[in-house]
């Protein structure tokens, strides 16, 4: 892959990221989902509670913060995607689990000097950010540094505790399989901060390969363990049961691109996501590459819905963890639609 700058100039007028005009609320006309029933009120708001209360008990983020996690409504996020968790602990495992990556995210990724995030030497971050799930082994003097160091920050607090709690519920294999997932995220993670460092705008092929690291996999990974069951790593492991998994991971990271799209624009006018590299690429304008972002997301989520069904008739089990990722797909797309803290669409229909 060549890594040469080839960045020609958004489509448009020059000010038009900041002009564009967007709606609040409701889903993407013409998006293939599911709808689901609303999340319990009162379980979301426990779930939120128990999560503040261990943000606020391992000092996780500063008290200006508050308003973001307010506004990302974390628990009615995981009683959308979770809608058969087994119980209030296993829900807030994964409450923990989202919180943390979005800590390890805005912290160690995204450019903003304010909390001290920045692409550049993000490999460095990363590496102790993973080792916060896959500890040190090594002379003993060592590990006590490591053990020290690992509690030194906000993200790596919020790693390490969150693993150790979702290991509570979860088998060592269930475990296991999130660390690696979550060392896939942190590669993609990596791609993209490397593609913004050399101005390189990616092919539409090689960015969805890019989005097939850097996605919600890790959420998504857990669904049998929150739903209080296993699918056996012989299961899992399969080739067509890692190709459903990724298809619906792929469809739902595509649908916070297509939510994301407006705010991302306001906030950085170059900012990578699926509509932006297609019009680049194709030298259309936004509009249609939006529009035919969809196309394509709906394209991923055809191939989920038939080929899981297909493999959800020869096993309870795979039908049990087939139904987990499509709930999950599903309650994610309720979260984005519904969140107008967060999201606005553009104003295209």
């Amino acid at each position: 892959m060549s890594t040469t700058p080839s960045s020609p100039s958004l489509p448009g007028p020059p000010n038009l990221a900041r002009s564009l005009k967007a709606r609040r609320g409701g889903a993407i006309p013409g998006l293939k989902y599911r709808q689901v029933a609303p999340a319990d009120p009162e379980k979301a708001a426990e779930v939120d509670r128990r999560l503040e209360e261990w943000a606020r008990d391992l000092d996780l983020f500063p008290p200006a913060w508050s308003g973001d996690f307010s506004g990302f409504q974390f628990g009615r996020a995981v009683v959308l995607q979770h809608p058969a968790g087994a119980d209030l602990e296993r829900l807030t495992a994964a409450g923990k689990l989202l919180l943390a990556e979005n800590i390890v995210d805005s912290c160690y990724c995204e450019e903003d000097e304010g909390r001290g995030a920045s692409r550049s030497g993000l490999g460095g971050r990363l590496i102790m950010a993973q080792s916060a799930l896959d500890p040190f082994h090594g002379p003993p003097e060592y590990q006590e540094q490591w053990a020290h160091g690992m509690q030194g920050d906000g993200p790596l607090r919020s790693y390490h505790w969150a693993l150790k709690d979702y290991a509570a519920v979860a088998t060592p294999s269930q475990t296991d399989r999130l660390v690696h997932d979550l060392a896939r995220l942190h590669l993609g993670y990596l791609a993209e901060g490397a593609w913004s460092e050399t101005r390189y705008v990616p092919h539409v092929w090689e960015y969805l390969v890019m989005r097939q690291f850097n996605n919600f996999r890790p959420c998504l990974s857990i669904v049998d363990a929150i739903d209080g069951y296993e699918l056996p790593e012989a299961l899992y492991a399969r080739p067509e049961i890692q190709r459903i998994t990724a298809l619906a991971c792929n469809a739902t990271t595509i649908v916070n691109d297509l939510y994301s799209f407006t705010k991302e624009l306001a906030g950085d006018p170059d900012h990578l996501n699926l509509p932006q590299v297609i019009a680049r690429n194709e030298r259309c304008g936004l509009k249609a590459a939006y529009l035919k972002a969809v196309e394509i997301h709906n394209r991923i989520m055809e191939a989920f819905e038939e080929e899981s069904a297909l493999l959800a008739a020869t096993s309870p089990l795979i039908e049990r963890y087939a139904q987990g990722l499509s709930d999950w797909v599903a309650g994610n797309h309720e979260w984005h639609a519904t969140n107008t803290h967060r999201y606005h669409l553009p104003n295209y229909w």
